[in-house]
């Protein structure tokens, strides 16, 4: 047998990334993640804000409902030198429509809040929106117990343009709300298409209060923020929202006196902020009328959403017509409200 040639195999050669490629593959992978997070962020900001929405639809329901059993509208409150438990809000009025109903069985009506903390630091869902950046609760340090605490909402119920209640005579504002109320659907001559019900706020809100405390009504509405806080006294910073309990227009109310999302500045202490004001809390005295500028403020782009009286929800521009925002505003003021879809 003739012998086979010997030969040598040398292993294969394995070609690496130079540190160039591996750059530019760093690189291609780096820009096709700086276009995809953009499109994920706006996906998950769609869904936060049809949540959103959703949550303003089932308080939309919630309000039906509750006329439906009472043949009226719950109140911002009952306010009377005899009845100290009385300003509870809307929203706690309509919790068994909201499928609360054990929350609202912890309620006693004659008591006020301020000595029910387990009811006051619940977290209800439906009046938080998904793009609240605060969703936490917060410590009261003028409580007398030191763990008594509040949760926030982002829903405000509609309390009208910029008067909001008058002790002495009963009188309230041009909204659906106001303390000791008893309008029903026929009292909304505008229609409940054109009216709101509910309106996104923002949690921790500053706001000033105490300010103006006029001994008369009639106060005419300001034409630009800057006039309400020349009205202001003391203030109160991160506070107003943040107590979905409290009846009081800046704690679960909202006005129409500018449109949605309009700053109204305030300085103090070095610091800026965008306020809300309280010229007298609706039920702290008797004989002050309540005028407040309470904004509809959001977390989403652009505008707020809101809930009509007729149990639809709508996107709003923040740049409306503010004749029309204020006509949303009013139950019964005749006025042709025109928006932009």
């Amino acid at each position: 047998m003739k012998p086979q040639p010997y030969t040598i195999q040398l292993p294969a050669t394995r070609r690496a990334f130079t540190l160039v490629e591996l750059l530019v593959v760093i690189a291609i992978i780096g820009i096709l993640v700086g276009l995809l997070l953009p499109a994920v962020q706006a996906a998950r900001e769609a869904a936060r804000r049809m949540s959103c929405s959703n949550n303003l639809k089932q308080m939309g329901l919630a309000l039906h409902n509750y006329h439906d059993s009472y043949s009226k509208f719950p109140p911002a409150g009952f306010v009377s030198p005899n009845y100290p438990g009385g300003v509870w809000s809307v929203q706690a009025r309509i919790l068994p429509q909201l499928e609360q109903a054990n929350l609202q069985n912890l309620i006693n009506w004659s008591q006020p809040y301020s000595v029910q903390g387990l009811v006051a630091r619940t977290r209800v869902p439906v009046y938080v929106c998904p793009s609240e950046p605060r969703d936490e609760i917060r410590l009261d340090p003028n409580a007398n117990d030191p763990n008594f605490a509040h949760y926030p909402l982002n829903y405000g119920a509609n309390m009208g343009e910029w008067f909001i209640f008058d002790p002495r005579n009963n009188q309230g504002g041009s909204g659906v709300f106001y303390p000791n109320s008893k309008l029903q659907f026929g009292s909304i001559t505008d229609g409940t298409s054109n009216t709101l019900a509910f309106a996104e706020v923002k949690a921790y809100t500053t706001y000033i209060r105490d300010g103006l405390n006029p001994s008369g009504s009639g106060v005419p509405t300001p034409s630009l923020p800057a006039d309400v806080v020349a009205y202001g006294s003391s203030s109160k910073s991160d506070s107003g929202h943040t107590e979905w309990v409290d009846a009081r227009v800046h704690q679960s109310g909202v006005t129409t006196t500018f449109a949605p999302n309009t700053r109204m500045v305030y300085e103090a202490d070095g610091n800026v902020y965008d306020i809300d004001f309280n010229s007298s809390r609706e039920g702290k005295t008797f004989n002050n009328v309540t005028y407040a500028s309470v904004t509809s403020r959001s977390h989403h782009t652009g505008g707020v959403e809101v809930a009509l009286c007729d149990g639809s929800v709508r996107f709003i521009s923040q740049s409306v017509d503010l004749a029309s925002w204020r006509a949303l505003g009013s139950r019964s003021g005749g006025e042709v409200v025109q928006l932009n879809d």
